[in-house]
């Protein structure tokens, strides 16, 4: 499931879709990478491969209607930002030579199981509601740069928390796949840190669960074709015993730093 050719079953056809105000951006969406299909890197997800499509399609739009020196700007830093840039550019400049009409930005995408089949749906924004946004957040972002001695002091930090421990089926799982290492007695679990804005993270979490399931079943075992297969947000709170909170709380005064060596 975690490979890319699973995205491409997502691909019903190649059809040019006019541009009216019926307009499905998830058909647009999925019509915009058939060409790059064979370009992603083998551990991207299939979540990865939609969010960097993404990327590229808003920036495609940027592209269009921002002033070329200022979105040359933009692509300089995302040069020395972006994994695997060359790739962004491509698509960046393949949205912008077939698909300049097509002109909302893509906010938000959900992956559902309807039937056996993947249905992929997405949320757009007109172009002056975004960019408006996205002036307003960097503004913010500008603000809250302005550190002081108390930004480094025991907080709240600006994060929920996921906690997420295997449970007896995933036990279970693991024994039949090394049953020389004896049963598997879980001491840990993973704590994984989301944006604290999300208003219903139980809500949030039915629709992620899965990049989160991925992420267990690799850090056991990395042979994706013994994974299961048909995995959904029931098995998932078989498998794992999952809590969630909303209010964490930084103990120490040196920041926290960020490693991408895990993700």
């Amino acid at each position: 499931m975690a490979k890319k050719n699973k995205v491409i079953d997502l691909f019903r056809g190649k059809n040019v879709i006019k541009n009216t105000t019926e307009i499905s951006y998830s058909k647009l969406l999925e019509q915009f990478l058939v060409p790059f299909e064979n370009d992603f890197p083998e551990d991207f997800y299939i979540d990865d491969i939609f969010e960097f499509a993404i990327t590229a399609w808003n920036f495609g739009n940027m592209s269009i209607i921002v002033p070329k020196n200022e979105f040359k700007k933009i692509m300089d830093l995302a040069a020395k930002d972006v994994d695997h840039y060359p790739l962004l550019r491509k698509l960046i400049d393949y949205k912008a030579a077939k698909f300049p009409t097509f002109s909302r930005f893509i906010t938000d995408f959900e992956i559902t199981e309807k039937n056996g089949e993947d249905i992929l749906t997405v949320v757009t924004q007109e172009a002056e509601d975004y960019l408006s946004e996205m002036a307003s957040s960097f503004d913010d972002d500008y603000t809250s740069n302005e550190y002081t001695a108390e930004d480094f002091e025991e907080n709240y930090i600006d994060r929920s928390a996921i906690v997420v421990k295997p449970l007896k089926p995933f036990a279970d799982w693991l024994f039949n796949l090394y049953p020389e290492d004896g049963y598997p007695e879980f001491m840990e679990s993973s704590i994984y840190l989301v944006n604290d804005e999300i208003d219903d993270l139980e809500a949030w979490l039915k629709k992620k669960f899965d990049k989160f399931f991925m992420f267990e079943l690799e850090n056991w075992h990395t042979f994706k074709k013994e994974w299961p297969q048909k995995r959904n947000y029931k098995m998932f709170k078989q498998w794992f015993q999952v809590e969630l909170s909303t209010m964490v709380f930084d103990m120490e005064k040196k920041p926290v730093s960020k490693s991408q060596e895990l993700f």
